[in-house]
């Protein structure tokens, strides 16, 4: 087995195996250690991997694993954030005191950090909508394990929103094969590359046709508006590390595949509608985050519209296209993965701090946790996308990529984006500087819980002081990979 193989089986295998190691011990601590050690597995693995992926395609098991550079960015975005939230983890879950429990959140834990780095190495359409649709049924279980009303009624609405929207994509995926059948005959390996090299001859409207359905489909799951009504609830009742999972992790997997299929239209010709379409429901899906975030009450409900945010400015970058287009989207991947992990830490440190949800009762943060405060503030100043941190860098890049045939958009990005600073600084703002009401109920955030918080900090504003060369190297090779037939 080459060293790829070696590193993509064990990037897998390590969460496989904490999360059986968890059923079977069932003890709190040992199953802390067990999801932590796969963490740092799956991110040892996922760092190489990037690195001795080269421009070409590597294949194993009868081509159902492909390991290439878009999968192994996509794979150390969840690896990151793996890692950083099975550190917060171990702080935050013993804050609720379900020792008795505990096992069984990180049996989960560990097996929804299997199904999102699984995800991105599947070669198959048809594998690939079934690795999705496991990231779907783990996490419900996790969204739901506070066991409070609200956490139930949210993981319903998940379940029923998405799993709608996954069907979708099962009917588009079946498109795509059926479509395919005319070129490659009725029997044939449903690969990401088979599609691609066959997609000039295959029938233009059946593959707008899939195409549009795998977009409803893996959009819902994203979270692009108007599939994203799952999302506020999902990420705001879930416990704070599944929450920085959701947002960091699961939705630049089903990002992914959106892309592939991209990829394809693109190989065919047919790249105009599938643009616009992304650009759309990008500038749309900015546009409810915008609304939602300036009126607002819920911090953590906050943080879930933002994401629906990012994931639009993702969608613009994809739908641009080009080298900076792509580049950009895929930087900005990383950045969000990042900073919205430390969201969420902050958001939880704060509501178990303060014991409430509601941002109106939460006030006096710069002076109760100097600390970890001032490093929730430079996240929220950096979520926005102003300077100096990565997501400026990655955004403007994206809004460069469309100043040609979309100018409109990136005005409107532009816009949208000074509404998105200016109500979510306000939000802060209070929390911040308003006159100190009823006192935290704990004034000490745990390493456990700060720890995470530093982590994902350095690299996010170093990432957006320093765009290496070898990093624009990287992501334009992805770039051209993802555009089959660009000049």
């Amino acid at each position: 087995m080459t060293l790829v193989g070696a590193l993509a089986l064990l990037l897998v295998l390590a969460p496989l195996t904490a999360a059986l190691a968890c059923l079977f011990t069932r003890a709190a601590r040992a199953s802390e250690a067990f999801n932590l050690v796969a963490s740092v597995i799956s991110l040892g693995c996922a760092l190489p991997l990037t690195f001795v992926s080269d421009g070409h395609a590597v294949r194993f098991w009868d081509d159902y694993i492909i390991v290439d550079r878009a999968t192994a960015w996509v794979c150390l975005c969840t690896a990151i954030v793996y890692f950083v939230a099975s550190i917060y983890a171990v702080g935050y879950m013993r804050l609720l005191r379900e020792d008795r429990r505990l096992y069984r959140f990180y049996a989960l834990f560990a097996t929804f950090g299997l199904t999102t780095l699984l995800a991105p190495l599947m070669n198959n359409i048809g594998l690939y909508w079934i690795a999705i649709e496991l990231t779907t049924i783990v996490s419900t279980f996790l969204v739901t394990f506070e066991r409070q009303p609200e956490s139930m009624e949210a993981a319903w609405k998940y379940i029923m929103v998405v799993s709608a929207g996954i069907s979708l994509a099962l009917l588009g995926t079946i498109v795509f094969y059926w479509n395919g059948s005319f070129v490659l005959g009725p029997t044939y390996q449903m690969t990401w590359g088979a599609l691609t090299d066959a997609a000039p001859k295959m029938s233009p409207l059946l593959m707008v046709l899939g195409f549009l359905l795998v977009f409803a489909g893996y959009g819902t799951k994203v979270g692009l508006a108007p599939m994203h009504t799952w999302l506020p609830d999902a990420h705001s009742e879930a416990p704070a590390p599944v929450s920085a999972m959701l947002s960091g992790a699961l939705l630049n997997t089903a990002m992914i595949g959106i892309v592939r299929f991209l990829a394809i239209t693109r190989a065919a010709g047919n790249s105009q509608l599938p643009a616009i379409i992304l650009v759309v429901f990008g500038v749309l899906s900015l546009f409810i985050g915008a609304a939602f975030i300036v009126r607002q009450q819920g911090i953590k409900r906050l943080m879930a519209y933002s994401s629906i945010e990012h994931m639009g400015v993702v969608a613009l970058g994809f739908g641009f296209g080009g080298p900076l287009g792509i580049a950009g989207a895929l930087y900005h991947m990383l950045n969000h993965s990042l900073n919205k992990s430390l969201m969420f830490f902050g958001a939880g440190n704060m509501m178990r701090a303060y014991g409430t949800k509601e941002i109106a009762q939460i006030s006096g943060v710069r002076g109760f946790f100097p600390v970890e405060g001032a490093l929730w503030l430079a996240g929220a100043i950096a979520i926005t996308g102003a300077p100096p941190f990565g997501l400026f860098l990655s955004e403007f890049t994206i809004m460069r990529a469309g100043l040609g045939s979309f100018a409109w958009a990136v005005y409107a990005m532009a816009a949208l984006l000074i509404v998105i600073f200016v109500g979510f600084m306000n939000h802060f703002r209070h929390m911040y500087f308003a006159p100190a009401g009823k006192p935290p109920l704990a004034r000490r955030v745990g390493a456990w819980c700060a720890a995470p918080m530093w982590i994902v900090l350095v690299p996010l504003l170093l990432l957006g002081l320093w765009w290496p060369g070898g990093i624009w190297d990287y992501l334009t090779s992805i770039a051209q990979s993802l555009s089959p037939g660009a000049p």
